[in-house]
């Protein structure tokens, strides 16, 4: 995928943390889309995750895709989110077998965002740390400075 077309998708997965935050739910949003660029599944926070603490969009993304698609069609899948993946969301990622992730912002960014809110208590570990733990070759990329207004937008107000 090309960097124009990176950014796109991670445009489409703020249109997803926008209604998730319409919705009452922390403002994250993932997508997942195959080799040719369909996007196949969106999903965004469900309830506020002090009711489901594995509720982030990207480990919910990946329940279902997991249900759906075997771990072969997966491995050319590239998974899009708002914000770079938290540990947890990492962990589903590899197990699921994606092999491609790309992200708005990153968690060390998040991490300034949020502060010491108890409802994100925020990760500063990098998902290409998590996935250098493995033994997948796991292509990750991100941030994207020409979508951090866009991805930080949503959140305004909603960490106070």
């Amino acid at each position: 995928m090309s960097k124009k077309n990176d950014i796109n998708y991670i445009v489409k997965c703020v249109e997803v943390s926008q209604r998730a935050r319409n919705n009452g739910n922390t403002p994250f949003g993932a997508i997942l889309v195959d080799s040719e660029g369909n996007v196949l599944l969106e999903q965004e926070n469900i309830e506020i995750t002090d009711s489901i603490c594995t509720g982030h969009a990207e480990t919910m993304l990946m329940a279902c895709a997991s249900h759906k698609y075997t771990k072969d069609f997966l491995w050319n899948c590239t998974l899009y989110s708002t914000a770079e993946p938290c540990a947890m969301c990492a962990g589903a990622i590899y197990w699921g077998n994606v092999g491609r992730v790309v992200y708005g912002i990153s968690e060390k960014r998040l991490l300034e965002l949020t502060g010491d809110n108890a409802q994100n208590p925020t990760f500063d570990l990098p998902c290409k740390e998590v996935f250098t733990r493995g033994q997948k070759n796991i292509e990750v990329v991100g941030p994207f400075q020409e979508v951090e207004e866009l991805i930080l937008k949503v959140h305004q107000g909603f960490w106070n």
